[in-house]
Order: structure tokens, then sequence, then C-alpha cells
């Protein structure tokens, strides 16, 4: 019987899990690597063998975005980045957030409360046992980070990304 209420509670403990994994991919608006908006099928994939993207990449951007890693908190100079501007990928240059998406988390990260629309696929990360949602450029499939449901509104969500994953472009100057 012991063995029951054993199984019992590890496959309650499980589910539950799961349906935190299931909540949060869901308001993120993804599932295992799908486009997080329609139109996302519109933008061209940018796929490189690995000794392209080593001789493209930098070391540590190519172990964040290349090899799923992440940066030390608090060690990408994106944190402070308040000039009007995009945040684009490292790996392909696409346009990932805009800087009035961007917010202080108090994290060590940059963080984002929106994406724009069709930029960003998802997958359920299990890396931790708990069950995160990440995301990666549509464009490349670079890791940029994970999404979390403690952010600000309007929608609520925590874009916590790598700054080494991103660039930053200055909006251009009215002149």
């Amino acid at each position: 019987m012991i063995a029951s209420r054993r199984t019992l509670l590890m496959s309650a403990a499980g589910l539950a899990i799961a349906a935190t994994g299931a909540v949060l991919l869901r308001r993120a608006g993804g599932s295992a690597m799908a486009e997080t908006a329609a139109g996302a099928g519109a933008i061209e994939k940018l796929e490189l063998g690995d000794a392209e993207w080593k001789a493209r990449l930098e070391p540590a951007r190519y172990e964040v975005l290349r090899n799923e890693g992440t940066e030390p908190p608090g060690s990408s100079p994106l944190n402070f980045e308040k000039r009007a501007g995009s945040f684009h990928c490292a790996g392909c240059d696409l346009e990932l957030f805009t800087s009035e998406m961007k917010y202080d988390s108090g994290t060590g990260w940059p963080s984002f409360f929106d994406v724009i629309p069709g930029r960003v696929g998802t997958k359920s990360d299990w890396k931790l046992i708990i069950p995160r949602t990440e995301y990666h450029c549509a464009r490349c499939g670079g890791h940029q980070g994970h999404v979390f449901d403690d952010g600000p509104k309007p929608t609520g969500l925590r874009y916590c990304n790598n700054g080494l994953a991103l660039t930053f472009k200055p909006a251009a100057s009215a002149g």
C-alpha cells in the first residue's frame, strides 16, 4: 500500500508540474518551438552549420545562442540601455523587441513585457526539473532566454533575455 501511495503522490506532483508548464506555454502563446503569432511563417529561416555559427559568433555568444547557455546575472550592459531603439537577435539581426517593451525587472537580465509578434518560437525547458518556457529567435533558432508570468501589465509576461543574445540599435535621431 505504501508503494501505491508513493506512486499516486509522484503522479500528482508530475501532473502539477506539467500543468504549470502548460499554463506558462499558453500564456506565452507557444508550444514546442511553435511561432507565437500568425504570419511567423513569413520570416525566412536562416540555417547554418555548426562550423558556420562558430565562425560567425564570438565564443560567449555562441554558447548562449547555439548551446542554450545563460550569462551571469548583471553582466550585460543592455540592462542599463535606456535609449529609444530596438533589440535584435545577435545571431541573425532579426528585430525581436522595441525599447518601449523593455523594463527593469531587477533580475539582472534585460527584460521585456512583450515581443514583436511572430519573432520568437517557444518550447518547454525541463533542465531545472520544473518546466520553464524557453524562447528562440524565429529566424535562426538562437536561444534568447525564458518567459515567465510575473511581468508587468499589459501582458503580465517577463521575457528574461540573455544580453549576449541581443544587439541594440538606437533609433535614428530626428534631425
